[in-house]
């Protein structure tokens, strides 16, 4: 699935994520938070409309929780 979707693969720390909630505000169809506000990761591997979204996701979290991995 993730050579179908131009190989961008989404890593989540759960243990470090402090419930900020920039990765959900910035991409909703990648992102969940938990009910203690921890990320959870609803599309590892997502569509290429939404990697620059992930990447934005990525950059705001101010503990990096979040991993994008690119070809």
């Amino acid at each position: 699935m993730t050579e179908e979707r131009d190989g961008l693969h989404v890593t989540v720390k759960p243990d470090v994520c402090i419930g900020a909630g920039q990765c959900v505000l910035a991409a909703p169809e990648v992102f969940d938070q938990d009910d203690d506000g921890v990320v959870q990761l609803v599309d590892e591997a997502p569509e290429h409309e939404l990697h620059r979204d992930v990447r934005l996701a990525a950059a705001r979290c101010p503990v990096e929780a979040i991993g994008v991995v690119e070809p």
